[in-house]
């Protein structure tokens, strides 16, 4: 890895973590494309420039985050069952999962069938939820069991907990904003747990190359965020679907 593959990087993990379309997967498969070597410092980079993103949403949600109690208990309830479950799956998932082309491919191929099924079949009824201080806790937690399915790279994070708040009766901007906002206690545990497994390790040029793609993903995030709320008033989801069958079907072909 050099510092113009940390920067490519943390444009890719910036533009992606909260499209429906899996971040962690991009970047495994970005990392292919520019020839990077899978390693454990690699897995340990992709983990931890997804806290870079999460921290534009501390800057734009921050009223909501330190301010709006009933916000942050929903949030804590959806947060439970990820880490719960991360914490039970963490050394597979980072061992046999994280570097893997076949299963990002295979579950981007996936995903996107089923948003676009999803999609097609999702009606919102007029009396969806609509105030994120106002989810039902029970709704919050299993909102968080959905979210926990994104620990398998390429299933994306974003598609996984706002189809489960879709299903369970929030509208879209409602649940698109919960999801960043669970974003952040998901992402910091997530990052927290690598970095005291693996941190004492990392070489100076290596923590460069880590605060570099960090602040990248940052920057670009915050207009991403932008972006994805201007889209939702207007579109769906289909045309990510469409994009994630496109890109798994382009890797299996010159795999």
């Amino acid at each position: 890895m050099n510092l113009f593959n940390a920067v490519i990087l943390g444009i890719v993990e910036g533009l992606t973590e909260f499209l429906p379309i899996s971040s962690t997967g991009h970047l495994i498969l970005t990392a292919r494309l520019l020839g990077i070597l899978q390693t454990d410092f690699l897995k340990s980079f992709e983990i931890t420039i997804q806290l870079g993103a999460i921290l534009s949403v501390v800057v734009l949600y921050r009223r909501q985050l330190f301010t709006d109690w009933g916000v942050l208990k929903r949030v804590a309830c959806a947060f439970l069952p990820t880490a719960i479950l991360g914490l039970a799956f963490y050394k597979i998932v980072k061992k046999f999962l994280l570097g893997s082309d076949k299963v990002v491919i295979w579950a981007l191929f996936t995903g996107g069938a089923l948003l676009i099924l999803f999609e097609l079949l999702h009606r919102e009824k007029a009396s969806a939820e609509e105030r994120l201080s106002e989810i039902p806790y029970s709704k919050s937690i299993l909102i968080g069991v959905f979210q926990a399915v994104a620990i398998i790279p390429g299933v994306s994070r974003a598609a996984a907990t706002i189809c489960g708040g879709l299903l369970l009766g929030l509208k879209r901007k409602t649940i698109v904003e919960f999801s960043f906002l669970l974003a952040v206690p998901t992402m910091l545990a997530a990052t927290g747990l690598d970095l005291i497994n693996s941190a004492a390790g990392f070489s100076l040029t290596q923590l460069t190359f880590l605060l570099t793609g960090f602040v990248t993903s940052f920057i670009v995030a915050l207009i991403g965020i932008k972006l994805l709320l201007g889209f939702i008033k207007r579109h769906n989801f289909i045309p990510f679907g469409i994009y994630r069958i496109i890109v798994a079907l382009g890797f299996l072909w010159v795999r």
